[in-house]
């Protein structure tokens, strides 16, 4: 057995910032000569990367259906023998989703810290966090209030919250983290982020006594992680990484070395070629729609891409990276730009979103699951070979193509889920 100081931070709603509080906590510990892990509930790439910079170690996804329930265990009972304190960034409302962040929290008896935001009330809080602790109920064992705007209004606060700790509260930011049509604008693209993660764990103030208060969280340590089979020993997948295909779950990565493959990273941002050594490729989702002028001069690893094509290289191309494999990207501002043309058809931005959600895709090997999130639309005259289906109403989800050796999708498969139809893409283009 392993312990640890565990808690998910959650909210009534998004916007209520959850991450901001999250990384301004995690900055705050780690400051204080603590070992902090975060991880994040349900599927997201953007505030994990936010998160990993306050914390200054990985971020991992965390989902009963998309992860399962004991590798979600196996995580928790690892970092907990590893660190001090692990704070879990929850998706939504608290009891948004099925399952839901209280779903998480009660599976490993995790207590909430509530998050709220106070901008435009003081004592209702109160009756806000009363309600959110009653109506599942959950173990709530405190609240921070964000946005709060001076001394008298945490005192109304104060006033109005009874029998749940304030463990901290958060002042009005000047300027919150920008974020744009996905989430979150990349750490890496917000001028002196660690600046500004060190004034937020400034302003956070937290009351050690209630948060000493908080019991650690025992977890079994005896589960060990599934032997993965060496389906993909001795083979190097080149993979795509810069500003515009950075979505990539760090448990994918593990997951492709758990299989014996090589891991390999190049920029077609930096018009960098597929490596000459690579047995596969693997484009990620990510922001190409913001590259479109770089990527579509980027002929060094445009014409690398097509030779990969042509010698029936195994290509798997991710939602962003689907996107640059066909004909055309639109962007935004209705501007048409040529891409890599592997996939017949035309892509087009749009300002509504044309995909989200948990889904799965059937495949010889079994159930691979994951998500999709995406403004863009893809028009082809490609037939699909496969189908994801949703899980929230077992609708059709995305399309999956496949020409020759590439396979490329709207959707973000989580490999562990099925190791086997990942390895089998890796090894041969196929999924069934």
């Amino acid at each position: 057995m392993s312990s640890a100081r565990i808690v998910l931070i959650s909210a009534i709603a998004s916007g209520q910032g959850k991450t901001t509080v999250t990384a301004a906590l995690a900055r705050k510990l780690l400051r204080q000569g603590l070992r902090v892990r975060v991880f994040k509930t349900g599927p997201d790439y953007l505030d994990p990367m936010i998160l990993q910079r306050a914390s200054g170690a990985e971020v991992y996804a965390l989902d009963l259906w998309m992860v399962g329930l004991d590798e979600c265990r196996r995580l928790l009972a690892q970092a907990a023998a590893e660190v001090d304190v692990i704070l879990i960034e929850g998706v939504m409302g608290l009891y948004d989703g099925d399952p839901s962040s209280a779903d998480l929290a009660r599976a490993f008896g995790v207590p909430v810290v509530v998050v709220l935001d106070a901008g435009k009330m003081a004592q209702t809080v109160g009756a806000v966090v009363l309600g959110l602790q009653q109506y599942g109920p959950v173990d709530l064992a405190g609240v921070i209030v964000n946005r709060v705007a001076s001394t008298s209004h945490a005192k109304m606060i104060t006033q109005g919250v009874r029998g749940v700790p304030i463990l901290a509260t958060l002042s009005k930011q000047q300027a919150a983290l920008p974020e744009r049509h996905l989430g979150l604008v990349q750490p890496d693209e917000i001028a002196e982020i660690e600046q500004v993660l060190d004034q937020l764990a400034d302003q956070l103030e937290l009351d050690m006594s209630a948060w000493d208060a908080i019991a650690p969280v025992a977890m079994d340590t005896a589960l060990a992680a599934a032997a993965t089979p060496q389906l993909l020993a001795g083979k190097n997948i080149a993979i795509a990484r810069d500003a515009a295909f950075a979505f990539v779950y760090q448990a994918n990565l593990e997951c492709l070395r758990a299989a014996g493959a090589s891991l390999q990273f190049f920029s077609p941002l930096n018009d960098e070629a597929v490596p000459e050594n690579a047995d596969a490729v693997y484009i990620p989702g990510g922001y190409p729609e913001l590259h479109c002028s770089t990527l579509s001069a980027a002929q060094r690893w445009q014409d690398s891409m097509r030779a990969a094509y042509e010698s029936d290289m195994p290509i798997l191309a991710e939602c962003g990276g689907m996107m640059v494999m066909a004909d055309s990207l639109t962007d935004a501002q209705g501007t048409k730009w040529p891409m890599v043309g592997l996939l017949p058809g035309e892509v087009s931005m749009q300002g509504k979103l044309a995909g989200l959600g948990m889904q799965a895709l059937t495949t010889a090997d079994g159930e691979l699951r994951g998500h999709a999130f995406h403004y863009s639309v893809l028009s082809t005259p490609a037939e699909p070979v496969a189908q994801t289906v949703k899980r929230l109403n077992g609708a059709h989800g995305e399309a999956v193509y496949r020409q020759r050796a590439l396979t490329a999708t709207y959707f973000h498969a989580y490999f562990s889920s099925c190791p086997a139809a990942m390895a089998r893409i890796f090894l041969a283009g196929e999924l069934s």
